[in-house]
């Protein structure tokens, strides 16, 4: 192996040698650990810590890195304690996710570490939040993100390069290839050469190094670094080197064959560059001692500290309340009394429109929504007044766009993010269930992003554009889910969703959008997140509803004059108004919950289950459900009024009185 050092300094020379030798003994000592049933699982990175080493050290402390299993060197390089390390492994309170998550499942910004999850291709996408964040509040700042061979063949990891490169993002993408995935060799991952093939395909920079060289890494990451700075745009580093233990200690290596593992065991990273430094004389055998009896004695005081600590003991209070950022909601009351008559889709304009004016750290992405207003034209003019900086057209990945939410909350700045029809979320999915709804939970992050959802059928578009698909969120701790039924609402529950530091999935009726008008405030205001709303009142009978159910609910009862009826409009379904519900439950004593949703899994069987457990001496009849039909959304108008459950609702009604 051939070391230029150019003109680095015996002390920076010194610096990366120790900054090496730190997390190989760590894994030596997580090796036995291992064995003797100390720590559960364990991810090695021996014979690959040159490329943490290097990019950690290439970087300023301040700039962040998003790094995967075998970065333990990114960790030990930012001098994060290791008695808070070697917690972490352990499952202690003392470490970055009070018992939560293991390995390097984490993130500190005390640190500038943002850590990944276990599906690899997300954190690619956060780096390129954290960079635009940079970006908007004009920071000269790189941002660097670890990806695998193996990761580099998801999804994530094309939508994050591309919105990199569309937006001039200074992301390092670094690509660790060590020739498997697992036990999959690179053969059977992809059929290109090199990685910096993909380069040009992106209209972006590649290069090459030899990722067990510490000076070829350092040098690199460093230069780039600068040139990003001062010219924002992303690049691709393929770090070739091999992974010398498994993919975690239990899957072995016997899948590798000898004569490989023997030519990369002469590749070491740490030995090779160890002679180097000898030979050179930077370093003596004794200044080798000195570094590993002083590692050694911090490796031993961190565990020693790691022992001491009990596990954490678990309060119900506590792992429920950890889900959200700490957050009271205080309402907001319109400044002055002057109302307008507005169509539902203008009082969501409104509401992003005064949002943006109150919060200057708010950005709106979403596909097409920049000059062209977007497909219901609801941010129409949005450009002129805040420009293309905060109104953001993105590439067709909603994964991507989602991940640049959080992202940017981690750089303190709020997002909200459209999807151009609620069904087009599944692209979303993995970020919004296990990226944005667990980060705070995980290790203290919240995700200040607002996901917009048109939703709804009613209007013939078909199985791909009709879904009502909240119950595929409401399964979900961590997040919030709101859905108005009406203009005053529909504003008001948007500000309070914007305003929230919590990740909110804001459901928008598309039929709604311009059927339906009301006198709103002109002035912003908000309304409360998780209070229902007793539309109307009666007394033979309780509806629990939502959204298009609101209507569907009140034109029906117009028909049923001998009948009357508490409508209670949920508005928010995650928290939902428990109170609210019971309340009306003990009045009438008679329940249907009523959704456009499908019936099977859908909301309003949580509800009902609710109401048999707490509520149940209070009922005079089972708790009645309408809901769409369990098929798929048909196109055709009469097909799609059969689906809808509104042609059933008002028999249920009779059913549930006459019980």
């Amino acid at each position: 192996m051939h070391f230029d050092r150019k003109k680095y300094s015996d002390k920076i020379l010194k610096e990366l040698y120790e900054a090496l030798l730190r997390p190989r003994m760590i894994e030596e000592k997580m090796l036995i650990l291992l064995r003797q049933g100390k720590i559960s699982k364990w991810f090695s990175g021996i014979g690959q810590e040159a490329i943490s080493i290097g990019s950690t050290k290439a970087l300023e402390s301040d700039e962040y890195i998003l790094p995967m299993h075998r970065n333990l060197g990114v960790f030990t390089s930012r001098e994060v304690p290791y008695s808070r390390l070697f917690s972490q492994f352990q499952g202690k309170l003392s470490g970055f996710t009070n018992g939560r998550d293991r390995s390097f499942h984490f993130g500190t910004n005390d640190y500038n570490i943002v850590g990944m999850i276990s599906h690899l291709g997300p954190q690619l996408a956060v780096a390129d939040g954290i960079a635009l964040a940079n970006r908007l509040t004009k920071q000269e700042k790189a941002t660097l993100v670890f990806t695998g061979d193996g990761g580099a063949s998801e999804g994530d990891f094309h939508e994050a390069l591309n919105v990199a490169a569309v937006w001039d993002l200074p992301v390092i993408f670094v690509i660790e290839n060590n020739g498997y995935g697992l036990s999959t060799p690179s053969n059977e991952q992809f059929r290109f050469k090199s990685f910096v093939d993909k380069g040009p395909g992106y209209g972006i920079d590649a290069v090459k190094v030899d990722g067990n060289n510490i000076l070829e890494v350092y040098d690199t990451i460093k230069q780039l670094a600068k040139k990003v700075r001062k010219n924002p745009r992303p690049v691709i580093v393929e770090a070739i080197t091999f992974r010398m233990r498994g993919h975690e200690e239990a899957s072995g290596t016997k899948y590798v064959p000898k004569d490989l593992m023997e030519k990369w065991a002469k590749k070491d990273p740490l030995e090779n560059f160890e002679q180097y430094l000898l030979k050179e004389g930077v370093i003596t055998e004794a200044d080798i001692k000195k570094y590993r009896k002083i590692i050694q004695e911090n490796i031993d005081e961190g565990l020693e500290q790691a022992y001491a600590e009990g596990m954490p003991q678990a309060t119900m209070e506590k792992e429920l309340s950890d889900m959200y950022a700490p957050y009271q909601q205080e309402t907001v009351s319109p400044s002055t009394d002057v109302k307008t008559t507005k169509r539902y889709v203008d009082a969501i304009s409104d509401g992003l429109r005064q949002s943006l004016e109150k919060y200057h750290e708010l950005v709106i992405m979403g596909q097409d929504i920049a000059e062209y207003g977007g497909v219901f034209k609801i941010t129409e003019g949005f450009v002129d007044q805040f420009g293309k900086d905060r109104i953001r057209n993105t590439p067709l990945c909603e994964s991507a766009i989602i991940g640049v939410g959080l992202g940017m909350s981690v750089k303190k700045q709020k997002s909200v993010v459209e999807m151009q029809f609620a069904d087009f979320v599944t692209c979303g999915f993995n970020q919004i269930v296990n990226n944005l709804a667990k980060s705070h939970y995980r290790w203290g992050q919240n995700a200040d992003v607002v996901v917009r959802m048109p939703t709804g059928a009613g209007v013939a578009a078909g199985p791909f554009h009709s879904q009502s698909n909240e119950a595929w969120f409401f399964h979900t701790p961590g997040l919030k889910i709101v859905y108005p039924s009406n203009p005053a609402d529909a504003k008001g529950l948007l500000c309070a969703a914007i305003e929230d530091p919590n990740p909110v999935i804001y459901f928008e009726h598309k039929f709604l959008y311009r059927s339906l008008s009301e006198e709103i405030y002109d002035d912003y205001y908000t309304i409360e997140i998780g209070k229902a709303n007793l539309v109307e009142e009666g007394t033979d009978i309780s509806i629990i509803t939502y959204g298009m159910g609101v209507h569907w609910a009140k034109e029906v009862m117009q028909t049923l004059p001998e009948l009357s009826a508490d409508i209670l409009d949920l508005r928010s379904l995650l928290p939902w108004d428990k109170e609210a519900v019971e309340a009306t439950v003990k009045k009438t004593n008679r329940v249907l919950i009523l959704h456009e949703d499908c019936m099977n899994g859908g909301v309003g069987g949580e509800i009902s289950a609710w109401i048999s457990e707490n509520c149940f001496r209070h009922l005079d009849a089972p708790v009645y459900r309408v809901a769409s039909l369990d098929t798929a959304v048909p196109f055709s108008p009469p097909l799609e009024q059969n689906f809808l459950p509104k042609g059933r609702l008002k028999q249920k009604i009779k059913d549930l009185a006459e019980f």
